[in-house]
């Protein structure tokens, strides 16, 4: 048997065995919910009965509801809230944290500055982006190790100064969805075939981006095929995505036939979305799908993404599982680090290098 691979899996099933015994309809009209309850469990049938869930809304949407998450529901208001009363700041303070003084994409976006898709004119929302950093003060030492070792995205984040309260609240919220993501990533496994342990050394410092985004009302006559929405539409740059996001909506997702899907809000979950990291692994099994966000409500809109990958000098080298010689690995092997950093640099076209 193939190291690392599940002895419940045939040994090396190439992207034929997966597809043809998990896709259903790719041209999918809804999202599905799937409860977290058993991730937790000592019972290895019921998270393999949860990695088989999971494997289908991978392969067939690319994403997917998460309820019974755990996460701290006062962890997560007090992340909004810090949000919030970060946005409210004067432009000009907030610009103190202008990202594009940064060398590795921390601190400040202003409205219109960041443009994902090549073919808009600016996106319509502000963020506040952070990386790694320890949660407790005794972690300091491993904190500076990860720093030097992070090469291309290394260097620490950027904070407001006499904003009391506002950095505990974010890396309170930030270790609770790291937490969360640990959790997600042996399930990944079992759902490709491979043993619960396979991404345990490639997540030793798992490169966890979080952002807080404010989405001010875009107006009601804007088409929404306009080249000037509240993010244009792209797919994420890491393994995974988990989001949280308020009840205002604009989320959409893009099926295979084209046709856009609201993600609406349902209380009580996060939403997880499958990022390029994963489908270059994966030689496009999972699915890494176009979305976008449009706020035509009339309010503003928050969400929190925390964007999971590997460790940075990790090379996305294709999963055994999923190359065959029929299906012949389809990506260029760079490291998980150069991708990220080549997207952001595309993405932030005038940030100084």
């Amino acid at each position: 048997m193939t190291e690392n691979v599940h002895p419940d899996f045939p040994q090396n099933p190439a992207p034929g065995f997966l597809l043809a015994s998990q896709r259903t309809e790719s041209t999918f009209e809804e999202i599905p919910v799937i409860d977290f309850t058993d991730a937790r469990s000592s019972d290895a049938s019921k998270r393999r009965a949860l990695a088989e869930l999971i494997l289908h809304a991978s392969v067939n949407v690319g994403f997917f509801y998460l309820k019974n998450h755990g996460m701290s529901e006062k962890r997560i208001t007090g992340a909004l809230e810090a949000g919030k009363a970060f946005f409210a700041l004067d432009t000009s303070t907030k610009m103190e944290l202008d990202i594009g003084k940064s060398s590795n994409f921390k601190g400040y976006t202003a409205l219109l500055q960041e443009n994902v898709n090549p073919a808009g004119l600016g996106d319509l929302h502000e963020g506040f982006d952070i990386g790694w950093e320890p949660e407790l003060p005794s972690d300091e030492d491993a904190h500076t190790a990860r720093r030097i070792t992070d090469a291309a995205m290394s260097g620490a984040n950027v904070w407001p100064s006499n904003f009391p309260g506002f950095k505990e609240a974010v890396l309170a919220y930030y270790h609770d969805a790291v937490r969360l993501g640990k959790l997600l990533f042996p399930l990944f496994a079992l759902a490709l075939g491979l043993q619960e342990d396979f991404f345990d050394d490639k997540i030793t410092r798992p490169a966890a981006i979080m952002r807080l985004l404010h989405y001010p009302p875009q107006p009601r006559h804007v088409n929404v095929e306009g080249r000037q929405i509240g993010i244009g539409e792209h797919t994420d740059y890491e393994c995974f995505t988990l989001l949280w996001q308020d009840p205002v909506g604009g989320l959409q997702v893009r099926n295979a036939a084209g046709k856009w899907i609201d993600a609406v809000h349902i209380p009580g979950t996060l939403v997880v979305n499958l990022g390029d990291q994963f489908a270059r692994w994966t030689n496009d099994v999972f699915k890494s799908t176009p979305h976008r966000a449009i706020n035509r409500s009339g309010e503003e809109r928050y969400s929190i993404p925390v964007f999971f990958g590997t460790d940075y000098d990790v090379p996305l080298e294709p999963i055994s599982t999923c190359v065959s010689p029929e299906n012949p690995a389809k990506y260029e092997v760079i490291t998980a680090g150069a991708y990220v950093k080549s997207r952001l640099d595309a993405t932030y076209a005038n940030h100084a290098n």
